[in-house]
């Protein structure tokens, strides 16, 4: 008798770069089909937030900072880095601390923060909008594109058109989160979760749980990285972002707007609130013709679906935010074949 197929999402954008890296598709049975979901953050963040990030660097007196990934990501009419280059002053930061520093040592312009991540990057940011609260720090402020995982997560298993049978669930975000959210997907919607680390022995044991539960016919929810994962998770971070952070409907990229899937500041920290502070224009969304990355975040394409993929969108000339991210499906699949 012929198995059925199965078919995993791998939420987390380490998970997909591990998966490649690794080659871990090409040693799984033909029955078992793997696909990437919305689970990089860069990737996600929609085109109407990078033109806004852009039009506020080029607002005189003006600092704006991101992480490295998000320079390259193109907006509607250029990047951060074209931004940059055109004379602007947009820099490379490795946390939100970091911005809060050049704040502090450039007292006479207004830096900007752009943000953008899931559980796990927000607590960091709360504690330094915390920080500069307390130091009356009133020349720093924080573009909020921060994400909650989870409505996205719902989002795709109702689905009609993407068929999950079950999701590979991510280790960093479920260290901040624990596992208990997980739990409403698994039971509303019947798709098993396990929460997997990042070694390739971590998503074996992922891959054959959910397997086994699918088999079984069982939906519920596992945590294989017990080393790092609890079951509440860190309470204190999760009180940090409720502290300044209050949830909102966002856009997200290739899945559009999302109930509550966003992370806004709250109004005791409106003086840090960068979308209220600059106010300005943004230009006509138009979509890259032929980008297929809003398809691919949802797990509908592949990267080899795309008529641009290794020819006009390479890392060195990134179309989308696919080949941009270090976590991008696209940029894994470049870099490692569709392993």
């Amino acid at each position: 008798m012929k198995k059925a197929n199965i078919k995993l999402m791998e939420v987390c954008g380490t998970h997909t770069m591990a998966i490649a890296k690794a080659g871990i598709k090409k040693m799984l049975p033909g029955w078992i089909e793997l696909v990437s979901g919305p689970g990089c953050p860069v990737c996600v963040t929609s085109q109407g937030d990078i033109d806004r990030a852009i039009e506020v660097a080029r607002t005189k007196g003006v600092i704006m900072t991101t992480f490295g990934d998000m320079m390259r990501v193109p907006g509607t009419k250029a990047s951060l880095e074209d931004t940059r280059r055109d004379g602007c002053d947009v820099r490379v930061v490795y946390s939100c601390r970091d911005a809060l520093d050049i704040a502090g040592n450039n007292p006479g312009k207004k830096v900007v923060f752009m943000g953008v991540g899931f559980e796990t990057t927000s607590p960091t940011v709360a504690a330094t909008i915390l920080e500069a609260k307390k130091k009356k720090i009133s020349n720093f402020f924080v573009l909020s594109n921060f994400k909650l995982i989870f409505p996205a997560l719902e989002a795709i298993a109702r689905s009609k058109k993407l068929k999950i049978d079950g999701f590979i669930c991510p280790g960093h975000v479920s260290v901040i989160t624990g596992s208990i959210p997980y739990e409403k997907v698994a039971k509303r919607y019947r798709k098993p979760c396990v929460i997997t680390g990042f070694e390739a022995a971590d998503i074996f044991e992922g891959i054959g749980n959910l397997t086994k539960q699918v088999r079984m016919g069982t939906s519920k929810v596992e945590i294989a990285y017990r080393r790092a994962v609890r079951k509440d998770g860190n309470r204190l971070a999760k009180k940090i972002i409720g502290s300044v952070f209050k949830t909102s409907d966002c856009e997200w990229r290739g899945l559009g707007v999302i109930r509550k899937s966003g992370l806004k500041l709250k109004k005791e920290f409106r003086e840090f609130d960068g979308e209220k502070e600059f106010d300005v224009k943004l230009p006509a969304i138009q979509k890259k013709k032929g980008c297929l990355c809003a398809e691919v975040l949802q797990g509908l394409k592949s990267p080899e679906d795309c008529k641009l993929f290794k020819k006009t969108c390479r890392p060195e000339n990134p179309v989308g935010p696919c080949m941009v991210s270090s976590e991008g499906t696209c940029a894994a699949y470049y870099k490692y074949g569709d392993a």
